[in-house]
């Protein structure tokens, strides 16, 4: 259904669903359909089919209002399925087994069992619980109360997927902007305090402080792949699905990563070890946190003017590597921070 929400306090919550089209205002639409479907659904099964105890029907509904359409169609046919398979189940042992204890047990056990099954997804479970509902009911050896299971959990879920795909159907664009808008300024952050490690030597708290950023980086960008997967997902069936953002600059940031924390790595060796890694001269370093300065207003901003200065640089680093000296140390340190940082920058040209 809608998707958990972050409360802090209620009116706070309201005034963010009034002024920002985000999360909040997305649950609130989510669980105001949930609630039309299950309403629907209730005066459908009991006004019109009059069928007697509809309780499958809006419950049905109610978590077939899902955070995409996809799921939501998918979890029409997983629900239909499970609670057609927990039918059949009750239906066999209402007329194979005389005690209602052990019909139960029996029903439960293998309801669940089966309920595993990968393709029932999260519906799986609703196998073992609707077979134990017809057995402690009673009803698992009248026909006519079967067929009106299966009716009302196939009418429920119909009403919720139909209702979720035709009224305001969900998308994350939002999510997707949250995402970028985190994601780029965390890289850039990155980017600069790397710069200003690179310009002043040796620093190991700066570096450890460095790698501890990193790890933050890499949780976002396991947020932003996230963001991605529901943003593809949401667009599945959708009839909104035109509306919905691009998807590439926030691809294109993840793939930010290796170059970023292979970069971050050959600095902190360069800083942190006295073995044959050590940082290049003043100059090398002036150019390296100029380029890496410059790629964090790239990362936050796309403005490809500073790109292009960012190409200069990099080539101004292929021209220190080729010049000879004396110093091996500092060639090595050179080419190990060198490559990731024109990696990143041939990865912000793709953008």
């Amino acid at each position: 259904m809608a998707e958990g929400i972050r409360w802090t306090s209620p009116f706070a919550w309201i005034v963010r669903v009034i002024r920002v089209p985000g999360e909040e205002r997305r649950s609130l639409v989510q669980i105001t359909k949930a609630t039309a479907a299950a309403v629907i659904a209730w005066i459908v099964a009991t006004a019109v089919l009059r069928l007697p105890q509809p309780f499958l029907a809006p419950y049905a509904a109610v978590f077939l209002v899902q955070a995409t359409v996809y799921r939501s169609v998918r979890g029409w046919a997983q629900q239909v399925g499970a609670v057609s398979v927990g039918v059949l189940l009750a239906a066999a042992a209402g007329q194979l087994i005389p005690s209602v204890t052990v019909a139960l047990g029996l029903v439960v056990f293998t309801g669940l069992l089966i309920g595993s099954w990968r393709p029932f997804g999260d519906s799986g479970v609703w196998v073992g619980i609707t077979g134990m509902l017809l057995i402690s009911y009673g009803s698992a050896t009248e026909p006519v109360l079967l067929a009106d299971r299966l009716l009302e959990t196939a009418l429920g879920a119909a009403i919720g997927a139909v209702l979720n795909a035709v009224v305001l159907p969900p998308l994350h664009g939002e999510r997707l902007r949250t995402a970028t808008s985190r994601l780029a300024s965390a890289i850039g952050d990155v980017l600069e305090e790397t710069a200003h490690l690179v310009r002043g030597g040796e620093d190991l708290e700066a570096a450890e402080r460095l790698q501890e950023r990193m790890r933050d980086v890499r949780s976002l960008v396991a947020e932003a792949e996230d963001a991605i997967g529901w943003t593809r997902e949401s667009r599945y069936l959708n009839l909104r699905r035109g509306r919905e953002e691009r998807e590439e600059p926030l691809a294109n940031l993840v793939s930010l990563w290796p170059p970023l924390a292979q970069l971050i790595d050959a600095v902190s060796e360069a800083v942190q070890s006295e073995q044959p890694i050590q940082p290049p001269g003043e100059y090398a370093r002036g150019v390296i946190g100029e380029l890496l300065e410059t790629l964090a207003e790239v990362a936050r901003s796309g403005d490809s003017e500073k790109l292009d200065r960012c190409r200069s640089l990099v080539e101004e680093l292929d021209r220190l590597l080729v010049m000879p000296t004396d110093e091996v140390t500092t060639s090595i340190g050179l080419g190990a921070m060198a490559l990731p940082a024109r990696r990143l920058v041939q990865r912000l040209e793709a953008d």
